[in-house]
């Protein structure tokens, strides 16, 4: 369980207790609310106070960040969440492809992330992903404790302050060998799966780098700039080069790949809580490997595992 510890600035002397938790703390309306009605989650000099309680310099705030469920059983998952890194407030995960963050009503009884997360914390709570991955894309990504480090995530997602890249496999010489996809994305008609690069779409960014390429194919470095729904691929599918065993924007082709050959493979973030700056890698999963190296390319050396912290 996270508490926050703050002293009051002399610029907040004579405001509302409010203005520190919302201003200095950066605790969203939404938590504020609900840590309004538990009891001893807000202090100020270590007795209960009202967001409304005025304060002076040098006093001492200090916010509980319970989370509120009731403890029960873990379902049962035959998935073990593969860690590489846990704090008090968050985990980055890397996870294997074809299995989904969530269960499915497609796929009773498969094995989904959350069920696995949920399983490995063991203590009722549910992890909140800050950011999603494809049931096919394999690779890294972020889960927090508390909604209060989720918000905090969430903000700096899709800025510098929170940096992703991921290595794809296209179809095609991807020309030229770098450059930037600024294209709007937006749900495809009569489809509540499918995206497409439409006028009216949310506006969409992602940078690229050609790596190696060979053999009809290009291994390439995707960073996104925001983080639509299926952004990577669409872009890519826009561009004329598919990624590799994508069913749904390319050509399906279990021999070649069974999945989009989509792997998130870095992370550079600050630990919202301890101001931390952490940066994590995953090396790419063997079937992708096994496809970069066919072109040319140099996997192993190119996305090299993190170091153990």
């Amino acid at each position: 369980m996270r508490t926050l510890c703050h002293s009051v600035s002399a610029a907040r002397d004579g405001q509302p207790l409010r203005n520190v938790l919302r201003g200095d703390l950066h605790i969203s309306y939404t938590l504020l609310k609900s840590l309004k009605w538990r009891e001893n989650a807000i202090l100020l000099n270590g007795e209960s106070a009202h967001v409304n309680a005025i304060v002076h310099a040098g006093d001492e705030v200090r916010v509980t960040l319970s989370e509120r469920h009731e403890a029960a059983d873990a379902a049962p998952c035959a998935l073990t969440p593969d860690v590489v890194y846990e704090d008090e407030d968050l985990l980055v995960l890397n996870k294997p492809a074809l299995v989904a963050m969530h269960p499915r009503r497609a796929a009773p009884g498969a094995p989904d992330v959350a069920t696995a997360l949920a399983a490995y914390l063991n203590d009722g709570s549910a992890a909140h992903f800050v950011s999603r991955l494809d049931k096919g894309t394999s690779g890294l990504f972020i889960a927090a404790k508390t909604g209060y480090v989720h918000d905090r995530l969430r903000v700096a997602l899709h800025s510098d302050a929170l940096r992703r890249e991921y290595r794809a496999v296209a179809v095609g010489c991807v020309t030229p060998e770098r450059g930037v996809i600024d294209l709007p994305i937006g749900r495809a008609e009569g489809s509540i799966v499918r995206r497409t690069v439409r006028a009216d779409g949310a506006p969409s960014v992602t940078e690229y780098e050609v790596l190696a390429g060979g053999g009809g194919f290009s291994f390439l470095r995707l960073t996104p700039r925001t983080g639509r729904t299926h952004q990577l691929r669409v872009h890519m599918a826009a561009l004329g080069h598919p990624l590799a065993g994508d069913w749904l924007y390319g050509t399906e082709d279990k021999a070649l790949i069974a999945r989009p050959a989509l792997h998130s493979c870095e992370l550079w973030f600050t630990q919202p809580v301890t101001g931390e700056a952490l940066h994590f890698t995953a090396p790419l999963p063997q079937d992708m490997a096994r496809l970069v190296q066919k072109i040319g390319g140099s996997p192993l050396q190119d996305c090299p595992p993190s170091p153990i912290i």
